[in-house]
C-alpha cells in the first residue's frame, strides 16, 4: 500500500467530516469466495451507502504486512474503521443483512 492509499485511512477526522464509512476487504486472490465478497461489498456500498464511502480492496497476496494494521487472520474479511465503532466481518459478504448491522445501517 503507498503512502497516500494509507493517508485516506489515517485521517479519520476529514473521513468523520464528510460522515463517510471507510471500509477495507481484505482478499485473498480472486478465489470464487474473494470474487464473491468483492461483488457483494460493492453491492452493498452502492445500495445502501451511495457516495458516503470509502472501500480499499486489500490483496493479501500482494500486500500482506497491510494485514497487521487490523490483525487480519482470514480472508475475506471486510473491517469498517470508520464511522466508530471499529466492526471485522468474515466471509464473502451474502448475508446482506448481517453486513448491515455490522455496519450500522440497520439495528439489530
Amino acid at each position: 500500500m503507498s503512502d497516500n492509499q494509507f493517508d485516506n485511512f489515517t485521517k479519520g477526522s476529514e473521513a468523520e467530516q464528510n460522515e463517510n464509512y471507510v471500509l477495507r476487504l481484505y482478499i485473498t486472490g480472486m478465489s470464487p469466495n474473494c470474487r464473491r465478497a468483492v461483488e457483494n461489498t460493492k453491492n452493498i456500498c452502492e445500495k445502501y451507502l451511495k457516495d458516503k464511502y470509502i472501500l480499499e480492496i486489500i490483496d493479501l497476496y500482494q500486500e500482506l504486512h497491510v494485514a497487521a494494521l487490523d490483525q487480519i487472520i482470514a480472508a475475506p474479511t471486510l473491517v469498517k474503521a470508520l464511522p466508530a465503532p471499529k466492526k471485522i466481518i468474515i466471509g464473502d459478504m451474502s448475508n446482506t443483512e448481517k453486513v448491515l448491522k455490522a455496519l450500522g445501517i440497520i439495528l439489530s
